[in-house]
């Protein structure tokens, strides 16, 4: 995956609402990730995050899509849980990973979350 396929990507998971499979539009619908998707998602953000960690600033359209990946996405899970979406067992640290990383993007330091939960810097 080169870096316009990976943000693309990442932007049709959030701004694209007339599609069906975008990550948030099945949160907001109480519907778990089609399969791989998550895999997709953190992938393209990896690609993202190398392909800019040396540079000074981001496109708005990418900051924005990057912003809601790492807020909203969460944010849709608690939503759901509280209205009782019986969700797949390790969404919700999918989606901390996704958050992570998204944060990752916009600190230039790639960071990721252990099996304990904790928050470490990758070396």
């Amino acid at each position: 995956m080169n870096y316009e396929i990976a943000r693309k990507l990442l932007i049709d998971q959030t701004t694209n609402e007339e599609k069906s499979y975008a990550l948030l539009n099945h949160l907001k619908q109480g519907k778990p990730p089609v399969p791989g998707q998550i895999t997709s998602i953190l992938l393209a953000l990896k690609v993202v995050f190398e392909a800019l960690k040396d540079s000074p600033g981001l496109d708005k359209e990418l900051a924005f899509a990057l912003y809601k990946l790492g807020i909203r996405g969460l944010q849709l899970f608690a939503a759901g849980r509280k209205a009782g979406v019986d969700w797949p067992p390790l969404l919700q640290e999918d989606l901390q990973r996704i958050s992570l990383a998204a944060e990752s993007i916009f600190c230039g330091k790639w960071q990721i979350l252990t099996l304990g939960g904790k928050i470490k810097d990758e070396r």
